[in-house]
């Protein structure tokens, strides 16, 4: 018979963090035959330097996740958490650090990949934050739990919904919408859907806001339309909201009857209002539907594309690129300020919205292409010609190396390259040293404070033409 392992109490030194920002430490404990074995541990809302005691239930495995029971030395830089639900909820993980304290890891996060691929990490300025960073999102998307509850997802628990009463991301008004909206499922006793029994009514809430114009969208993704024995109830909702919540400018109801968890709508049913809202970014006016994307903290987002501006020096006498161009929220601007602008993006929707956000803005020295990156790039250059300056904004995964050859092939002048994700950022830009790029600076942007994030714009130029 097998021999039960107790769990086992040990204090140990918080190393680093890993790629979600919880921290990691390394225990060294004899196994039944008297070897030294490494227990490689994750633990969550710590920071390294800490020295923290915890429960190990299986530490006979090489990896085991535990909770900090104890802080026994505290970092100079952890602080209260001002949020009820920090310590369950996954909205946000480092409210536990201080501001100062995230920036400057962000800032070595990005110097160390960087560094990793064989770059000068001095290129790397000092993070650029927030003067207040709270209430910065302006998009969330809750859950509901089987029982009706609407919240966020727990810590490390895909399958538990943790209710919320606030939430200190979001926008101030858009908590008060959310909270309108639970009380009425639960005045409905409206059920959740169950993830695993494939059953149930509701199963998100999409809130969007626009800083700029107040206006907020809703969106109810369900299972069923808003017809026969719901149909009271959602006209109650479209009641209460038009009389305690006036700045939402359109309530969805959404249909998903697809197993995968993904806030998608297979029929719109449009409650109240307009199927889109009003938002602006740098002077220039954008239609925001409920799947677009759209850069989720408007002050910040900012900053990306005055930085993006300002290092990419756009003229008046030039062609440019806008590679993942998205809506266009990069497109606009740019195009404003050079003589023909080009933007690929693969989603098809999010493209009729750049040509329409162009249209919009009065901005007609654009052309934009449904098509994926590399194939999208081959008819671009072809069709358009080798632009002086190229602007791509890929996703997490980064371009790819396929992708940033043909960009080295093409030979643009100059490359703004804004990313999410500093590590594939570097893997993309090594792909470019063949082509004669060099690296002149990197400039990190806090898009998301309190989680591990953190946003870049480098300028990459082509040494001797």
């Amino acid at each position: 018979m097998k021999k039960e392992i107790a769990p086992e109490t040990m204090v140990v030194d918080i190393k680093h963090l890993d790629r979600k920002g919880s921290g990691r430490a390394v225990a060294w404990r004899e196994n039944e035959h008297g070897n030294e074995k490494k227990l490689r541990l994750t633990i969550p809302q710590t920071i390294p330097g800490e020295k923290v005691q915890v429960t190990v239930d299986r530490p006979d495995r090489k990896r085991r996740r535990a909770a900090a029971e104890e802080i026994m030395e505290a970092s100079p830089e952890r602080t209260e958490p001002p949020c009820p639900h920090f310590e369950k909820c996954g909205g946000c993980v480092w409210q536990h650090w201080t501001y100062s304290g995230q920036l400057r890891h962000k800032t070595e996060h990005v110097k160390k990949a960087i560094e990793w691929e064989g770059f000068n990490p001095e290129l790397v300025h000092e993070t650029v934050g927030m003067e207040e960073p709270w209430h910065y999102r302006n998009k969330m998307e809750f859950t509901f739990s089987p029982e009706g509850d609407m919240g966020l997802h727990e810590q490390g628990n895909f399958r538990k919904i943790i209710p919320l009463e606030t939430c200190l991301i979001a926008g101030k008004e858009m908590v008060e919408a959310a909270m309108e909206v639970a009380d009425w499922v639960k005045d409905h006793q409206l059920s959740g859907y169950d993830k695993d029994k494939h059953e149930g009514l509701l199963r998100h809430l999409m809130v969007r806001q626009s800083f700029a114009t107040g206006e907020i969208m809703l969106a109810l993704f369900a299972t069923e339309e808003p017809e026969g024995q719901l149909k009271a109830a959602a006209e109650d909702l479209v009641s209460r909201i038009s009389v305690k919540c006036p700045d939402v400018k359109s309530l969805l109801w959404l249909e998903n009857t697809d197993w995968a968890d993904r806030a998608q709508s297979e029929k719109d049913h449009l409650l109240a209002g307009r199927d889109f809202i009003y938002d602006e970014m740098a002077g220039y006016r954008f239609r925001l539907w409920f799947d677009t994307f759209f850069q989720t903290n408007p002050a910040q987002a900012e900053k990306l594309v005055e930085l993006a501006l300002e290092k990419g020096q756009p003229k008046e006498t030039e062609k440019m690129i806008d590679l993942f161009c998205g809506v266009g929220t990069f497109s606009l601007p740019f195009a404003s300020r050079v003589k023909e602008l080009a933007g690929i993006e693969i989603v098809e929707s999010s493209i009729e919205s750049a040509k329409r956000n162009a249209e919009d803005n009065g901005l007609f020295n654009t052309r934009f292409l449904a098509k994926d990156a590399r194939k999208g790039i081959d008819q671009m250059l072809e069709e358009f010609g080798i632009p002086e300056l190229l602007l791509l904004d890929p996703p997490r995964s980064g371009a790819g190396g396929k992708v940033m050859r043909r960009i080295g092939r093409a030979k643009p002048e100059r490359i703004v390259y804004v990313s999410c994700n500093p590590d594939s950022f570097a893997t993309d830009l090594k792909e470019l040293e063949p082509f004669g790029y060099t690296l002149k600076e990197v400039q990190p942007v806090d898009l998301f404070p309190h989680t591990y994030h953190v946003e870049l714009v480098a300028v990459i130029e082509r040494e001797n033409g």
